[in-house]
């Protein structure tokens, strides 16, 4: 089923599937709309500001605030990485994601402040209308596969392509194999994903959402990367250091061109 939303003359279209509750119509139109407004220039946005004020709390304080987009075949874990990262929970019955959501943490990436906006999509293709919003603004990017599916390791070069086809040329790029705790039905070897890794210039690891293994050291050194580019960027234009930065800047590595998920299981 097509489900079709306006906001201010402008169109988007989401695929969703037939049984869909009125409360996922509801997010997906928060959804939509937040896309919209990621999507328009600052005079567009302006007329609509407010969403966005409303968005932040007054009393959160941070120095960055860094985009990072989860993407990948469906199935492969993304929704429970992204659970296991901001909440620490791990859902065994987790639904496929409804076009995009999102959540996000806040933690100390090299002494500064940093607010990790964490955006999951749905890997399905009927949900690819919404790519270049979804890309729009990210500095980072998690190409997650399922290590017991040779599928879904063989489809990260359609994933890659299409990343660097609506991405920015600079965003830092991890590839992720999930699910290690099946050890017996692995299928994908570690020596392939890091060959394929070397020749395509990504960093790689390998995970388990189910035992919380190398989750967090994933976000951390992909956040960490992003980090680290935007420091030597700020230095080598003579711009200001990261010191002179605004409370809560969003930051674009590159070119520019102009909370959350609710809880499904108990904490683990």
């Amino acid at each position: 089923m097509c489900v079709q939303f306006n906001h201010f003359h402008h169109n988007n279209y989401a695929y969703v599937p037939s049984k869909v509750t009125l409360t996922d119509y509801f997010k997906l139109d928060l959804i939509l709309l937040y896309l919209f407004l990621e999507s328009t220039t600052d005079s567009e946005a302006e007329k609509v500001g407010i969403f966005k004020k409303m968005a932040r709390r007054p009393d959160e304080d941070y120095d960055y605030l860094f985009k990072v987009v989860l993407i990948g075949d469906s199935g492969v874990g993304k929704s429970n990485l992204l659970s296991r990262f901001t909440r620490n929970e791990f859902c065994l019955e987790s639904k496929s994601t409804i076009g995009v959501e999102f959540a996000t943490r806040t933690l100390q990436v090299e002494g500064r402040t940093v607010k990790a906006q964490i955006w999951d999509t749905a890997g399905q293709e009927r949900y690819r209308a919404i790519t270049s919003a979804y890309y729009r603004g990210a500095l980072g990017a998690l190409l997650v596969y399922d290590v017991t599916k040779p599928t879904t390791f063989e489809n990260v070069s359609r994933w890659l392509k299409e990343l660097r086809d609506h991405a920015d040329s600079n965003i830092v790029i991890m590839l992720i194999g999930n699910k290690t705790d099946l050890k017996h039905l692995r299928a994908v070897a570690t020596e392939d994903a890091q060959g394929f890794s070397e020749t395509e210039g990504l960093s790689f690891i390998e995970t388990s959402a189910l035992e919380a293994t190398n989750v967090e050291k994933s976000f951390q050194t992909i956040l960490s990367e992003i980090y680290r580019i935007i420091s030597k960027k700020s230095i080598s234009s003579n711009e200001p250091g990261p010191t002179s930065i605004k409370e809560g800047t969003a930051l674009v590595v590159g070119p520019q061109d102009s909370n959350t998920k609710s809880t499904c299981c108990s904490t683990s």
